[in-house]
C-alpha cells in the first residue's frame, strides 16, 4: 500500500511534533478545557461520544478524555495515533486510536455525539470533492443533533497579506531544546501554499540537527469552510474566534439535523 505524502508528514514528525508547543502538557489541559466548555454549552453538562477524525499525537483528544469524555481518535498517520494511545496510557486514560482517512472512516452511521477535526488539519484536503468527501464522514458518523467542532488558521487574514514565513516557536521538554518555524510559498492561485516546517533539535551535548518537513496546504476562508459545511449536510455553521472560546484557532461549530428528514422538509 502506498503512504500518501500526508502520512508520511506526519509519521515522520510524530515524534517531535509536542515540540511545537511552548508547554505541549500545559496546551493539551487548555485545548481540551477550551472544546469540552463548547461541547457543554451545546449538548449539555454531560460526557459525550467523540471521535476526533484528525487526532495527531492527542493534544485535543487526550485533553478531551481528561475532561471526562468517551474519546476516539483516528488519523491518517499510524505513527501519530499510536503516539497519541501511548500518550493517553502515560496519563491513566483510555483512548482507542486507528489509522483511518477522514474521507473514509472506519465507523457505522451516528456513532458519536461530537466529531472533533482541529489544528489545521482539514487544509491538507487540496480540492472540492476531497473537502466535502471529508466533511460528509463526519456528518455521516455523527448523530442526529450531533455536534461538528472545526478548527484551521486564520485564513481570512491570512490570504490577504500572505505570509513568506511564521514566526520561531522555541521549547524545552527533559532537556530537549527545538526550535520550530515554517517557510511558505503561495500558489498562483492565491489559496494554496507549499510550508517548509523546519526544526531545529538540540540533544543533551548542545549539538543541533535540522528537520524538515514538507506538506502543501488549501488556505480555506471561513466562508469556503462554512459553504462546504453546509454541502455536506450540516446546519447552523458559525465560527467563533479564540477571545471567545479560549481555543487558539477559530473554531466552525455546527450540528447535524435532529430530524434525518429534515433536509427535504
Amino acid at each position: 500500500m502506498t503512504t500518501s505524502p500526508v502520512a508520511r508528514f506526519y509519521d515522520d514528525f510524530a515524534a517531535g511534533y509536542h515540540l511545537i508547543y511552548a508547554d505541549w502538557d500545559a496546551s493539551v489541559i487548555r485545548q481540551g478545557t477550551a472544546l469540552d466548555a463548547l461541547v457543554r454549552d451545546r449538548l449539555g453538562d454531560r460526557a459525550a461520544e467523540v471521535l476526533d477524525c484528525a487526532c495527531g499525537i492527542g493534544t485535543q483528544v487526550i485533553g478531551l478524555a481528561g475532561r471526562g469524555h468517551r474519546v476516539t481518535g483516528t488519523d491518517l498517520s499510524p505513527v501519530a495515533a499510536g503516539r497519541a494511545a501511548a500518550e493517553a496510557v502515560r496519563r491513566g486514560l483510555e483512548l482507542p486510536t486507528a489509522a483511518a482517512d477522514m474521507r473514509q472512516l472506519p465507523f457505522p452511521d451516528g456513532s458519536f455525539d461530537v466529531v472533533v477535526c482541529a489544528d489545521n488539519a482539514l487544509p491538507h484536503l487540496l480540492t472540492p470533492a476531497d473537502v466535502l468527501a471529508a466533511l460528509s464522514e463526519m456528518r455521516r458518523v455523527l448523530r442526529p443533533g450531533g455536534l461538528l467542532l472545526l478548527t484551521t488558521r486564520p485564513y481570512d487574514e491570512l490570504r490577504r497579506g500572505r505570509p513568506s514565513s511564521t514566526a520561531p516557536q522555541t521549547a524545552e521538554r527533559e532537556g530537549q531544546r527545538s526550535v520550530v518555524f515554517q517557510l511558505w510559498q503561495w500558489h498562483e492561485d492565491g489559496e494554496r501554499y507549499d510550508s517548509e516546517l523546519f526544526q531545529l533539535l538540540s540533544d543533551h551535548a548542545g549539538q543541533w540537527r535540522v528537520d524538515v518537513h514538507r506538506s502543501t496546504y488549501w488556505a480555506l476562508t471561513q466562508a469556503q469552510s462554512s459553504a462546504f459545511a453546509t454541502a455536506a449536510g450540516f446546519i447552523g455553521a458559525e465560527w467563533k474566534a479564540p477571545a471567545d472560546t479560549g481555543f487558539f484557532q477559530p473554531v466552525l461549530i455546527a450540528r447535524t439535523p435532529e430530524r434525518p428528514d429534515a433536509l427535504t422538509a
